[in-house]
């Protein structure tokens, strides 16, 4: 069992017997250990906050206008800039877009990690959030 709070992750078995159960049949020599106890499987923990509906759409309408796609053309949050047919020179252009029109900054080192379209969505989400708390600083 998991429990997620905003300051902490924690793990705990649901009880001690299938807990040992668990530690036996762990086998593998690649065996993992949380805390006391042990898996032979790979822990894979991804937590993600996705963007808004709202700043996807927009994000996909100015791709679409910064690489001459056609309206038609279908577009998710998964859709990579370089499978679109964007270069280097596109991205930048796309990123400068999305800085005037969410009026934000992107610094050069986030801009040159965004390759899909959520990814650009959380980005300008947490940098809108971000910036009423700098304005008041």
């Amino acid at each position: 069992m998991a429990s997620l709070s905003t300051a902490s992750l924690s793990f705990k078995a649901p009880s001690t017997r299938i807990s040992q159960q668990v530690l036996r049949k762990a086998s593998s020599s690649q065996s993992m250990t949380f805390g006391r106890f042990s898996s032979s499987k790979s822990l894979r923990l991804q937590i993600s906050c996705a963007a808004k509906a709202e700043t996807v759409q927009k994000v996909s309408d100015i791709v679409k206008e910064q690489l001459a796609l056609t309206a038609d053309t279908p577009l998710t949050a998964e859709s990579k800039f370089s499978a679109l047919g964007a270069d280097s020179l596109d991205t930048v252009e796309i990123v400068m877009a999305l800085e005037e029109k969410f009026n934000i900054s992107v610094e050069e080192s986030d801009a040159q990690n965004i390759t899909t379209i959520q990814e650009a969505a959380d980005l300008i989400e947490d940098l809108v959030q971000k910036k009423p708390a700098e304005e008041t600083a």
